[in-house]
């Protein structure tokens, strides 16, 4: 199954994206599950944001993704949701 992570960065807080990007992205790019992904972006066009998708046999490996990501792990995100995703165009 498809599932979209959405996480709001806590205001601020871009430093902490920034110091912990590249094992974001390994993180992303090692785990096997990504299918799509990319920051949210403010009006400054500074990131802001994320937006994830995954592909996974269950929820609990969504959430347990969501957990283990290196921006979670350093505090990044105000919020997270995390939805079933089922892809209609592209």
């Amino acid at each position: 199954m498809h599932v979209a992570i959405i996480a709001t960065d806590k205001p601020g807080h871009l430093q902490t994206r920034l110091d912990n990007r590249d094992a974001h992205l390994a993180y992303g790019r090692d785990s096997g599950k990504l299918i799509m992904a990319g920051p949210f972006l403010n009006e400054a066009g500074e990131m802001c944001g994320s937006l994830l998708i995954i592909e996974v046999e269950t929820m609990q490996e969504a959430y347990d993704f969501a957990d283990n990501d290196p921006y979670a792990k350093a505090g990044l995100f105000e919020n997270v949701r995390i939805e079933q995703w089922k892809k209609v165009i592209g």
